[in-house]
């Protein structure tokens, strides 16, 4: 069995192994890592020879830890990615290599179409129907897009999104609230399949999907990071979060869908938002603004042109086919428009 873990921010780590009467046999531990001295690299093969197969990552991690010289170095991976890497082979996880990716970026569409596109498309690649795909959004309007298990009370303050003429629609992940202006919003979602993810926890997975787009900021002069459990974070603040949603239709995929702020109008988003209100309302709109810090400001450079920067570094990373969403898919996702997202027994289910 072969498993590759990427650590995000960090370097790859590769095992092979074979399992025998429930336990690891033939354990080899490989990678671009950097480890001192060089037994340790043998220490950790012989820490994880005759392990039961069925010892989660942190079990496998804690023998690595256990089994290492006085004094070794690890730089670029941990003990934990070793015991992932393992968990993903004995999975037999897949790698964004193995995939003819495809790229959805059309034009504007409504709120609620949006959130019907997220559940087909995901479903689409759970039943082999479409390839693993990045979606890129475009807004026709503004709107709050509040989690799955949010209240809808105590999220958004109605008078506020009348009066800016603001949607709200619940989408089908969990998570926070989003405030989305047309313009200043800069959102994609990923549909992979769940083997993409196999031996990964929750949080590891959310690492994991957001790494690429850690790479293109990074391209473009902004040192970001991920922030257990969803954020995109820099020093001079937050500008992004993600939320998942996993569907065990077909052969299971998950929705990974990020939103990142190009730039923000804090005083509409404080007049609509509850949540942020409260949240700053001992520091007011100033803190606001710090709290969310747009890539407008920190990369100077036009939507479209960051947009175009992030697309570019996932073609040159993975591969990227341009691509459309189907008639069918299309023709699901609108009657799922009006049926489910667009209603009002959807949106308020958790009043």
């Amino acid at each position: 069995m072969h498993g590759e873990y990427k650590v995000p921010g960090g370097k790859l780590v590769v095992v092979d192994l074979g399992v025998e009467d429930g336990r690891l046999r033939d354990v080899r531990v490989a990678g671009d890592f950097f480890l001192e001295p060089d037994e340790a690299l043998l220490a950790i093969d012989r820490a994880l020879e005759g392990a039961p197969a069925d010892t989660d990552a942190r079990g496998l991690a804690a023998r690595v830890e256990a089994a290492l010289p006085e004094g070794a170095v690890m730089f670029g991976f941990t003990a934990e990615a070793v015991g992932v890497a393992v968990r993903r082979a004995l999975a037999h996880a897949t790698d964004w290599t193995d995939y003819d990716w495809q790229l959805i970026h059309e034009g504007p569409q409504s709120p609620a179409l949006h959130m019907a596109l997220d559940e087909v498309l995901t479903e689409e690649v759970a039943l082999g129907q479409r390839p693993p795909t990045l979606r890129v959004w475009e807004w026709a309007s503004p709107a709050v897009i509040i989690g799955s298990f949010q209240s809808l009370r105590n999220e958004v303050d109605p008078e506020g999104a009348r009066r800016h003429g603001i949607e709200v629609v619940r989408r089908i992940s969990g998570g926070g609230a989003m405030f989305v202006e047309p313009g200043n919003t800069i959102t994609y979602s990923l549909y992979v399949p769940e083997s993409l993810v196999s031996g990964l926890s929750f949080p590891d997975s959310y690492a994991y999907l957001d790494d690429w787009v850690l790479g293109a900021l990074g391209d473009m002069g902004i040192a970001a990071w991920y922030q257990p459990l969803n954020d995109i974070a820099t020093d001079a603040g937050k500008i992004g979060g993600a939320a998942q949603k996993r569907l065990v239709t077909g052969s299971g995929a998950v929705l990974h869908h990020v939103t990142m702020s190009y730039d923000i109008d804090a005083d509409k988003m404080l007049e609509v938002l509850r949540i942020g209100r409260e949240k700053l309302s001992d520091k007011g709109t100033r803190s606001a603004k710090k709290r969310v810090d747009p890539l407008r400001r920190q990369t100077g450079l036009p939507r479209a042109a960051v947009i175009g920067r992030m697309i570019d570094s996932f073609r040159e990373r993975y591969g990227l086919a341009d691509g459309t969403v189907t008639e069918e898919e299309t023709a699901r996702a609108r009657r799922l428009a009006k049926e489910k997202f667009g209603a009002p027994e959807w949106t308020a289910r958790v009043p």
